[in-house]
């Protein structure tokens, strides 16, 4: 079974939404992409949240920290 990985570093756009994701190996992935593999398990410490829109987001799991909160990663 494939191993969980763990987002690292967030790229975003002039809005600051992000659209792309740095795992802990080092791949880069779309968000789109990175919403796929977080309902199939393979990110962990995130889940994929539903906008009013309709539009599915990424998010990080709630928990008292809030310096892994996606938002707040690092950029690449």
């Amino acid at each position: 079974m494939e191993q969980k990985s763990k987002i690292i570093k967030v790229k975003k756009n002039l809005d600051g939404d992000i659209t792309d994701v740095m795992l802990k190996n080092g791949n880069v992935y779309s968000i789109n992409e990175a919403i796929m593999m977080a309902k199939d398990h393979r990110i962990e410490g995130v889940n994929v949240g539903q906008a009013k829109n309709g539009r599915e987001f990424l998010r990080s799991n709630p928990n008292s920290n809030e310096s892994d909160n996606l938002d707040n990663l690092p950029t690449f």
